[in-house]
């Protein structure tokens, strides 16, 4: 059983110690997002968990608690963007603050533990492709080193988000300058000795350099476990139990078609996290953020 640690809030900036408490406890109870009157038990001992996957914009408050990570294969989906207060004004400052973390993440953990999440894309009168370029050129050179992996993804427009991204002026790029933009981008990735993914994305960027991307990746939590042990599915997004009769690595059909994930239990809650980003598909009620902190659940 894989799991995730959220796709739906950011566990590791506001609910660390939670999480910690969690791992010694041994257990989680999750709502089904879908039903919150299903509750589920999952365990979270290292016998059963077969990895862990955090998604992250901050995971500053997790760095001083990774020992309790030590009998697990876990690695973080690190998002880190270039935008500024305009789009994720709960941030700290990327330059001075954020690639630092980064960096010293990667140093405490490892920098196959460390992916870096370069999404979601999109364009506007101030976010050309010129300038996803530039600012690209200036991350990767200061993270290489750090990580060997980045993915991207353009923006998904739900309806909360389309909401939230009125004001910024956004721009569509024709297919053929996007093709132009992602091959830049692929090799200045490859300049800095990174590997370029895309996530749920047209398989046809493979022909632009992008190979696609399994965020919730079986074979890398193999490769840093060290061992041969194939990883176990769980039957859901939601619940489930290990299922050593499915192949390890199937795709999650919980998610997008596209989407090239292994099976995992997801064990946050939507509407929990103090980001504010304004491209979010995971908070779409500001207000219950406010009331539902400090804990996704108990």
């Amino acid at each position: 059983m894989i799991i995730s640690a959220s796709r739906r809030t950011d566990i590791p900036a506001f609910y660390s110690e939670w999480m910690e408490n969690r791992l010694k406890a041994g257990y989680v109870l999750t709502r089904n997002p879908r039903n919150p009157h299903q509750i589920s038990r999952i365990s979270l001992t290292p016998e059963e968990v077969d990895g862990i996957v955090f998604w992250t914009k901050n995971p500053t408050p997790m760095l001083d608690r990774l020992s309790v990570l030590k009998d697990y294969s876990y690695y973080f989906q690190f998002t880190l963007t270039p935008y500024g207060k305009d789009v994720e004004p709960g941030l700290p400052d990327k330059t001075r603050v954020m690639i630092p973390v980064f960096q010293e993440l990667a140093s405490r953990a490892g920098k196959e533990r460390v992916i870096w999440r370069y999404d979601p894309i999109f364009f506007s009168r101030a976010h050309t492709p010129e300038w996803h370029l530039q600012r690209f050129h200036e991350m990767a050179a200061r993270l290489s080193g750090y990580t060997e992996e980045c993915v991207i993804s353009f923006l998904d427009y739900y309806r909360n988000t389309e909401k939230q991204m009125q004001g910024l002026g956004l721009t569509e790029l024709p297919s053929e300058e996007k093709a132009v933009f992602l091959r830049k981008l692929a090799q200045a990735a490859a300049g800095y000795g990174l590997r370029l993914k895309a996530c749920a994305e047209d398989p046809a960027f493979g022909a632009l350099g992008l190979l696609p991307s399994s965020c919730v990746d079986a074979a890398r939590l193999e490769r840093i476990r060290g061992s041969q042990k194939q990883i176990g599915c769980c039957s859901g997004n939601d619940g489930g139990s290990r299922d050593s009769g499915r192949s390890p690595h199937s795709r999650d059909r919980n998610q997008r078609p596209l989407c090239g994930c292994a099976p995992s239990v997801d064990i946050g809650v939507y509407n929990t996290c103090a980001h504010g980003c304004r491209y979010c598909y995971a908070n779409y009620n500001p207000g219950a953020i406010r009331w539902r902190r400090p804990a996704p659940c108990s």
